[in-house]
């Protein structure tokens, strides 16, 4: 089997385009399970399938280590771009993108030398609260607390395609999201289980930014909890309409257009390309 691995901001996952090989027959979970392992594969965040589509230019789907189904990647999606661009799938700098949650647009943004080393994805709308994320808690509403022994944690419900629980702190410790994280990924609260993310307001203009992600844990970076992050504090007016995320990756611009559209510009770079011998 053919394929490249690629890494937005260090959220890597191996890419597969099933117009230039052929799928194993093994169940495509089991096999985004086996390309992660960083031991027996070939290690990634999880597996993304690049394919036709009927309602859009490109399609995708997304796996995560874990071997679960995504319903959108953000990081992914400006991958997914810079690949169908550069392999000729598509043959115009704006185009569209089939996910699980939905169709977006994507604008690649190209060099001297045609290469694109940078994406903007119209991530859509956001939504917000218990109405819209998967949450069978007592609290109702855009803000949620999940009891971690004993203790409430309070964090926004924010859709973008996938489900966000956006925790507000003073500043962000890699230890507290890995630790308090976990928890919330899986709380029974979630039935679906959750992307936990946890930032810290530096000024209207730049957050901090961590996340433990539903299926693949502690993660570099994550383009849907960015947006989710970004749209649930300018909600509470505590950020204005052009953000840059500070991610353990490295730097997402966000921007909020005014008609609650969520423009998401930064980074897709390839690592390598070769064959996986299932």
């Amino acid at each position: 089997m053919r394929f490249t691995k690629m890494h937005a901001l260090g959220n890597n996952y191996i890419y597969v385009s099933t117009a230039e090989t052929q799928l194993p027959s093994l169940d495509l979970a089991e096999l985004a399970r086996r390309v992660s392992d960083v031991r027996r594969g070939i290690g990634s965040d999880g597996l993304i399938v690049i394919q036709p589509s009927d309602v859009a230019d490109v399609g995708m789907r997304i796996w995560n280590s874990d071997g679960s189904e995504a319903e959108s990647c953000g990081n992914g999606l400006r991958c997914v771009a810079k690949y169908a661009y550069e392999h000729g799938l598509v043959d115009t700098g704006v185009f569209s993108i089939e996910t699980k949650a939905g169709v977006v647009e994507a604008r690649v943004h190209m060099d001297r030398h045609g290469r694109v080393p940078l994406v903007t994805i119209d991530m859509g709308q956001a939504s917000f609260g218990s109405s819209v994320v998967p949450y069978t808690g007592v609290h109702r509403g855009d803000d949620v607390a999940v009891d971690i022994d004993g203790v409430p944690v309070w964090g926004t419900l924010v859709s973008v395609g996938n489900p966000h629980f956006v925790a507000l702190v003073d500043r962000v410790d890699d230890e507290e999201v890995l630790r308090i994280g976990s928890r919330i990924e899986s709380h029974p609260d979630f039935p679906e289980r959750m992307n936990a993310e946890f930032v810290a307001v530096k000024s209207s203009t730049e957050i901090d930014f961590r996340v433990y992600e539903r299926g693949s844990g502690v993660t570099y970076a994550c383009g849907t909890g960015a947006c989710a992050s970004v749209a649930a504090l300018a909600r509470k007016g505590l950020v204005g309409s052009k953000v840059t995320v500070h991610l353990l990756g490295g730097d997402l611009d966000i921007e909020l257009r005014d008609d609650g559209h969520i423009l998401m510009t930064g980074e897709a770079v390839t690592v390598c390309e070769g064959d996986y011998f299932v």
